[in-house]
């Protein structure tokens, strides 16, 4: 499992539809948005392909301004360990 948190910044006019995008994507959920419009946003994935297209996923959203990686952690499956 990979989760990783991610500082969005939309441009201002985009700000709702932005989150509209974001909130429709698989895998993401958006914790917060401050008054600048600026998002606080986690992904979660299995592996870290899929990690790596959700991150492009949101670099390429319509509005997006700029999205930038702040954490990243990985965390092994204890199923797959036994």
């Amino acid at each position: 499992m990979n989760i990783s948190s991610v500082i969005v910044h939309p441009r201002p006019e985009a700000v709702e539809a932005v989150h509209a995008r974001l909130a429709a994507l698989g895998g993401i959920e958006i914790h917060g948005v401050a008054e600048d419009g600026r998002m606080i946003v986690t992904i979660e994935a299995d592996d870290d392909g899929t990690m790596a297209d959700a991150f492009d996923a949101i670099n390429k959203t319509d509005g997006v301004m700029s999205a930038s990686m702040v954490f990243h952690q990985t965390e092994s499956d204890p199923d797959k360990e036994v």
